[in-house]
């Protein structure tokens, strides 16, 4: 696989499972859109701009799996986003998916003993 075809597919994966990431940082806490970038670049070590991750969250909050609030901080106005109760029910959906034998599929593909 070249490198290109390789990074393609990489960035594909990451990309499919950015809105359960987002879903599952906003069940930890709610976040600011920053925070959230910052926070999936360190989680998946891979460069993320918020113009990958704003219109995710755009789309998220439409959907009404997460809701955002304004906050003033000093000067400046700060949206927050929290999970919605369909979010969690969408969270947990998604946990289901990757009960097994999903699971062990990707247990053997990080290397991982089931």
């Amino acid at each position: 696989m070249s490198e290109t075809s390789e990074e393609n597919l990489i960035r594909a994966t990451l990309r499919g499972l950015s809105r359960a990431i987002i879903l599952w940082l906003l069940s930890k806490r709610p976040m600011s859109g920053y925070k959230i970038t910052k926070e999936i670049t360190r989680l998946t070590e891979r460069k993320f701009t918020s113009g990958v991750v704003y219109p995710l969250l755009y789309e998220l909050e439409e959907k009404g799996f997460i809701a955002g609030k304004w906050l003033q901080k000093g000067r400046r106005r700060i949206k927050y986003y929290s999970i919605t109760e369909e979010g969690e029910e969408i969270l947990r959906n998604i946990r289901k998916l990757f009960e097994k034998p999903l699971r062990e599929v990707l247990q053997s593909l990080l290397g991982e003993e089931t």
